[in-house]
């Protein structure tokens, strides 16, 4: 029993160890950029980790926006104009609020749907982590399990995991885009189909009047 509970509680912590270690450091957001309007939204960062930064337009008429990431001291990182898509890598020199703007201020009338998502890579947390890997001492009488093999197996399936994840949210993003550009295309195919149609009804009873016009004989036949 004894040997039982000495096997449990290393594993155990381990599990612990992991989750905390493994805590999420990304961060999604959809939302609806106005007309004629500029939305910046505000990322911590610390020095020497990375900011990779994902963003599409998924709806709204010519999908582009403009796009920035601006530093704590104001200075552009990154400066895109009228794209519907990115990928970007940061990697911030110093520490502080990090600037990530959409920008839609070229455009009066159409607003704009835009999904972007953060990935942070923070080297303090993975300092921290080892630290608590490194703490976990590998117990004697642990049916020949080894901490190393483990740790190596949980990160590898973690890492799996996340980039299953994160490609999972770019397709959805991808399909929300694609399904509307779909709708907007049927409903510019059906008006237009309208339009033609009535064209082609009015075209085909001015045709017939004018040929009843034509063979219309009025004058007084006298006998």
């Amino acid at each position: 029993m004894d040997d039982v509970r000495r096997m449990c509680v290393p594993l155990l912590a381990v599990f612990i160890g992991a989750i905390n270690a493994f805590s999420p450091t990304d961060s999604e957001f959809t939302f609806l950029l106005p007309a004629a309007s500029k939305e910046c939204f505000y990322q911590s960062a610390v020095q020497n980790g990375s900011i990779e930064i994902e963003y599409q337009v998924i709806a709204g008429a010519g999908m582009d926006v403009d796009f920035s990431i601006v530093s704590p001291q104001g200075i552009y990182l990154v400066s895109e104009f009228r794209r519907s898509d990115g990928v970007h890598m940061v990697e911030p020199s110093e520490a502080g609020d990090y600037q990530i703007c959409f920008d839609n201020t070229f455009s009066r009338f159409s607003e704009k749907m835009v999904f972007f998502e953060v990935i942070l890579d923070n080297p303090s947390n993975d300092a921290g982590a080892d630290d608590e890997w490194a703490g976990l001492g590998e117990p004697e009488n642990l049916l020949e399990y080894k901490l190393d093999d483990i740790k190596e197996s949980m990160e590898t399936v973690h890492r799996r995991l996340e980039r299953s994840r994160q490609m999972q949210t770019v397709l959805r993003a991808f399909e929300a885009r694609d399904r509307n550009l779909l709708e907007d295309n049927l409903w510019r195919v059906s008006f237009w189909s309208c339009f033609n149609m009535l064209v082609m009804l009015s075209v085909g009873l001015t045709q017939v009047y004018t040929l009843r016009r034509l063979f219309d004989d009025k004058r007084r036949v006298y006998s």
